[in-house]
């Protein structure tokens, strides 16, 4: 009964108890981390949103507790390579219920470029990258989509890679590559000119040939850089090639395992804007009373609860299913598209419910309604998870 309602404390608004899978040391590492959030991180993300600056300083804290790499995440899974997918799935929950910026940041390093390596390298790559990754020594970006392509990026990737002697020439260029412009280790994907096919190359940050500009306006994730990648006759050794990515089947492989992450980046948003909007209309008064004592205003209330309970489960069971390296495609994108679309009715009910206050960075809930559209869009837009959805359903495939 005590841990029950330790958890029930620290997760109120888990009403289906989800978060009792977690192990005791998952937990100390993610109190050891909401800590870190709201006593360093939050009082300074709005000042940061509004410049279009990504709190390192900040942040840095964060890395501290060993979010990738503690030993008390990995009590009964010694020789494990990641964390539980149950612990990720929280971990997403913690980042993004605080901000959306925050939580694309280290999907971008712990997700994408992580398990790039993971799946990509062979195992002397992996040794050489993954331990600095994992304790954030080395900050990585995930160099795939490109100015023309994006969701077509399977047929259209035009950024190429050309053999000379032991050596790899990169030609191209990629957009919308977050934290590029400070990345040490940037995988970059490139088509072979020699056999047509998509590999991988880690590029280092600062390489001859390499620049990057920090795409600016953005009206959504304004405190992640995104960049945009010139590759200019860039040069990488043979051995920085990584040995198991040869086609985009592979690439396919790696986005399987990290779409599940968006959708838990979706699920943390929800909760986020409901712990927002909840504190929000119990201080506000209207007509007398509290916000919180209208009926209206609870009825919206409890439509974002079931949303969080929903975005939690299709979450948890999406983990449950990768522990047991089950990485069917359609489960993730269904994951992603229905945790993106109850993640847009919520945000929108969160600043619909704090009125006026709603648009302004001071309740939070503005910040999550503008960066919900971002997260809708990538990894994969709507349409997109959809078709793969509806492939499934029908055996036809329907993108073009």
């Amino acid at each position: 009964m005590e841990r029950t309602q330790e958890l029930k404390d620290f997760y109120p608004l888990d009403l289906f108890a989800y978060s009792n899978g977690l192990t005791e040391g998952e937990l100390t590492v993610l109190k050891n981390l909401r800590e870190v959030l709201e006593t360093k991180v939050k009082p300074v993300v709005n000042e940061h949103w509004v410049k279009g600056e990504f709190p390192f300083e900040a942040f840095g804290e964060v890395a501290k507790v060993g979010i990738m790499n503690s030993p008390l995440l990995f009590e009964g899974r010694e020789g494990a390579t990641k964390p539980s997918e149950l612990y990720n799935a929280f971990l997403y929950l913690e980042l993004a219920k605080l901000d959306a910026s925050i939580a694309t940041f280290y999907t971008v390093h712990g997700g994408l470029c992580y398990n790039t390596i993971l799946l990509g390298g062979s195992e002397e790559q992996i040794a050489k990258y993954a331990p600095k990754i994992a304790s954030f020594e080395w900050q990585g970006c995930f160099g795939l989509t490109e100015p023309d392509h994006g969701s077509d990026i399977a047929g259209g990737l035009a950024t190429t890679a050309e053999k000379k002697g032991d050596k790899w020439i990169l030609n191209g260029e990629k957009r919308w590559i977050g934290g590029a412009d400070t990345a040490d280790v940037l995988p970059i994907f490139a088509r072979d000119t020699e056999d047509g096919k998509i590999k991988c190359f880690i590029v280092k940050g600062g390489s001859e040939g390499l620049h990057v500009d920090v795409i600016q306006e953005k009206m959504s994730l304004r405190a992640i850089h995104n960049g945009h990648i010139t590759l200019t006759n860039v040069e990488v050794a043979d051995e920085d090639r990584l040995a198991n990515v040869n086609g985009f089947k592979d690439v396919a492989r790696i986005l399987r395992s990290t779409r599940a992450d968006i959708a838990h980046l979706a699920m943390g948003m929800t909760y986020g804007s409901l712990e927002a909007a909840v504190a929000y209309v119990k201080q506000r008064d209207q007509f007398g009373k509290k916000l919180s004592s209208f009926q209206l205003v609870q009825e919206k209330l409890a439509r974002m609860e079931a949303n969080v309970v929903a975005t939690l489960s299709y979450s948890v069971q999406l983990a449950n299913l990768q522990e047991g390296e089950s990485f069917q495609e359609e489960n993730s994108a269904l994951a992603k598209m229905h945790n993106a679309m109850k993640m847009r009715e919520t945000v929108a009910l969160g600043r619909e419910v704090c009125g006026g206050n709603g648009i302004t960075l001071g309740t939070d809930v503005g910040r999550f309604f503008a960066d919900g559209e971002a997260i809708y869009s990538y990894e994969g837009t709507h349409e997109i998870n959809a078709l793969i959805v509806g492939r499934y359903l029908t055996g036809v495939g329907a993108f073009v």
